[in-house]
């Protein structure tokens, strides 16, 4: 049971809440045993990982501000690396940096992936590096979706500190363009099969009453 993601988030003024409003009790036992080890990754954190197309970065800046950004591309694009470690290719963008910048000063960060039509969500607690394409090539062409038209600028290595998979309360259900497409595609496909056993009986009709 992943049970570092809670110890390090909850900080004593969060303890005495949760036993004001009834809570502690419960999470007390999701706390019980930890020592600050990393929760492992599991088969099943890796599989839903490598579903996604997107996630959200949060790290902070050196004056304490919270700084949350999109990363997206193809499904897998972030990748389970050995170690317990996630990576993934950073794109040259808008060249503001900021995310950069605030892990060179504390490289503390969270990720939070979302599986919108499942209603499913994954929260990972990491401490990120980042390394430019000068420093290691190899690791960037690794990390790089293939066939992904985008340039590829450094890489982010994350070594994960704990997770923690959310219930889906609230989560609306939406879909892509490939997962409508994969529901849209059968019922075309039928569609056009209607069309031509229509124009097939309207010719037959026709054939058979040809002065009407």
């Amino acid at each position: 049971m992943a049970r570092n993601y809670v110890h390090t988030l909850f900080s004593d003024a969060a303890r005495a809440l949760q036993a004001e409003d009834g809570s502690r009790e419960a999470y007390a036992r999701m706390e019980e045993g930890a020592d600050g080890t990393p929760d492992q990754l599991t088969a099943k954190e890796a599989e839903f990982i490598a579903a996604r197309d997107s996630f959200f970065l949060a790290t902070v800046t050196p004056d304490g501000w919270p700084y949350v950004q999109h990363r997206g591309g193809p499904a897998g694009f972030l990748k389970v690396l050995p170690g317990n470690r996630l990576g993934f290719a950073d794109y040259r963008g808008n060249r503001q940096h900021v995310t950069t910048a605030n892990l060179a000063a504390d490289p503390r960060l969270s990720l939070f992936l979302i599986d919108y039509p499942n209603r499913r969500r994954l929260k990972l607690l990491g401490h990120g590096r980042v390394v430019r394409a000068d420093e290691d090539p190899a690791l960037l062409a690794a990390l790089m979706p293939e066939g992904y038209r985008a340039l590829g600028e450094r890489a982010t290595i994350i070594d994960v500190v704990g997770f923690d998979w959310n219930c889906p309360q609230h989560i609306t259900p939406r879909f892509t363009e490939a997962e409508m497409a994969d529901v849209i595609q059968p019922l075309s496909h039928q569609i056009t099969q209607l069309r031509a056993e229509a124009d097939a009986l309207r010719a037959q009709l026709d054939r058979k009453n040809p002065g009407e």
